[in-house]
């Protein structure tokens, strides 16, 4: 690489950073960078997910204090994306490229209509619950806990994306304040990317000058953004991460 391109994966690492701890769509921008430098399309991939790997580190470090509310659900959303990340990261490797770009960007944009209109969903079942020991739902369920499984495999296979889909999946899981589930989103993308870390490692072919320059940049753009993201109101998080998604899905689908 010339200087000027490790400079922009540097600065792309740092904003892809701030990405994956705000509203979850990192790899959109930094995807498409490792591409223009030259890389072919699996490489450029897992050498994404490695390279991001470090902003899901210091991003789950900078929401300590929402992943600590609720510890039970913490865990449940790790070890639930960490396995779906096995299957994707194995997918990855077995499927030949580009076999999901059909399908991802109109799942993404499902999922962005999700994230819209949640909210009215969830006050309408709040209000038909007769039960005041269900007035809040503070554990994973068997079908939440699933749906999680699911966003890990596609985090794992490509990941563009999986944050809103998880704040979706999340959001009419469970009765949690945004900046938890964003919190929880957080840890979701991290679990994911050092599961497939640890496979690509052994089996991958990776882009070491690349992976290096962005997880320098992106453990500083994760700490940074959950400095944010526990700062934005609920109704500006879920506006901004309809926002991502819909860009998401436009330029996967251009």
């Amino acid at each position: 690489m010339t200087g000027l391109q490790q400079l922009a994966v540097l600065a792309t690492g740092l904003v892809a950073g701030i990405l994956t701890s705000t509203v979850g769509v990192a790899s959109l921008l930094s995807f498409p960078v490792l591409l223009a430098i030259g890389l072919p399309p699996v490489v450029a991939n897992a050498s994404n997910t490695v390279g991001l790997m470090p902003a899901g580190i210091s991003g789950s470090f900078g929401y300590r204090e929402e992943l600590r509310t609720h510890p039970g659900v913490t865990a449940v959303v790790v070890v639930t994306c960490g396995l779906g990340a096995v299957a994707g990261a194995t997918l990855l490797l077995a499927l030949p490229a580009g076999v999901f770009e059909a399908v991802v960007p109109w799942l993404i944009l499902f999922t962005c209509l999700l994230v819209g209109v949640q909210p009215t969903i969830s006050g309408w079942l709040r209000r038909r619950r007769t039960s005041p020991q269900q007035a809040r739902r503070t554990r994973m369920s068997g079908v939440t806990s699933l749906f999680s499984t699911l966003v890990g495999v596609y985090g794992g296979y490509f990941g563009a994306g999986s944050g809103v889909m998880m704040v979706a999946v999340l959001g009419f899981g469970l009765d949690l304040e945004l900046r938890v589930v964003n919190g929880l989103k957080t840890a979701s993308i991290f679990a994911g990317n050092l599961v497939a870390t640890l496979i690509f490692v052994v089996v991958a072919d990776l882009a070491w000058e690349v992976i290096v320059l962005l997880s320098l940049g992106s453990v500083v753009g994760g700490y940074v953004g959950a400095r944010i993201g526990r700062r934005l109101p609920p109704t500006l998080f879920r506006v901004l991460v309809v926002l991502a998604g819909v860009v998401a899905a436009v330029t996967l689908l251009t």
